[in-house]
């Protein structure tokens, strides 16, 4: 079975975050997908195939486990899929958990289209605080945790426990962000509970931050940066109960999984 690297909102290699992709002519089992995972020790691997309707159905594993939602991994997937298997199209469309997802390609960036995540104000408690290391301005729940910060200078800094954001009661992952100083608004994103200290470059939180910021911010376009070591930058638009977000990608590696079913 091939299996593609693709680093994701990335300009060059080393950059973004790193996704693996196998485009499968048929599914292998649940827990074949999720020992690939843990043996790529990625934040994510990709699986898709493609149904005899057109679109592919696509599902993401992390060493953890499947999640719901992943846009590093489709837009490296859909990278693979226009460079290497379907060479013709400009758009691709994906069956997925979380509903249709698409991507365009635009010359040398790949817009998703995504739902936008609804989050809700919540207290902020001595648990994220002692978690954290700092204290947030707010708190917002959806899938995950998002920490509004004062500055990108405190987004740069901030050292949480990992052990202790692993305990926390609300949300799958952890996201801190904050206005930018050279872009719109910073962010960095954390999950421990599935594995994942610190994840470079994460598309799903931006569904819930893109909403968040165009009301806070009062525009509908703008541009992030999620600041990990690896970095990445990510264009965002928001369109009402969807969210656009693009970047670049770049091939890291091919080769070859033997493994049997």
């Amino acid at each position: 079975m091939k299996y593609f690297v693709v680093d994701a909102f990335a300009q060059k290699v080393f950059e973004g975050n790193p996704a693996g992709v196998c485009i499968m002519k048929d599914w292998i089992s649940d827990e074949l997908m999720q020992k690939i995972a843990i043996e790529n020790n990625l934040s994510e691997t990709a699986f898709a195939v493609k149904e005899e309707a057109g679109p592919y159905r696509l599902r993401w594993f992390t060493p953890g486990g499947e999640i719901n939602l992943c846009g590093h991994a489709t837009l490296a997937t859909a990278f693979i899929i226009f460079n290497y298997y379907e060479k013709q199209l400009d758009r691709v469309m994906f069956n997925t958990i979380s509903g249709e997802l698409t991507v365009n390609k635009q010359d040398e960036l790949y817009e998703l289209d995504f739902p936008s995540v609804a989050s809700e104000e919540i207290t902020v408690t001595d648990q994220m605080i002692n978690a954290l290391g700092i204290v947030p301005k707010e708190a917002l729940l959806n899938r995950d945790l998002i920490f509004i910060l004062e500055s990108e200078q405190e987004v740069r800094n901030v050292s949480p426990d990992f052990a202790k954001l692993e305990t926390l009661p609300e949300g799958l992952g952890v996201c801190v962000t904050a206005k930018g100083s050279e872009c719109d608004f910073v962010s960095r994103g954390f999950f421990p509970k599935l594995k994942i200290n610190e994840d470079p470059v994460t598309g799903s939180l931006h569904c819930g931050l893109i909403p968040f910021w165009a009301n806070r911010l009062g525009k509908e376009e703008m541009v992030a940066r999620q600041l990990s070591n690896r970095g990445g930058t990510l264009y965002c638009k928001h369109e009402g109960t969807r969210v656009k977000i693009a970047g670049r990608a770049v091939l890291y590696s091919v080769a070859e999984i033997h493994v049997g079913d």
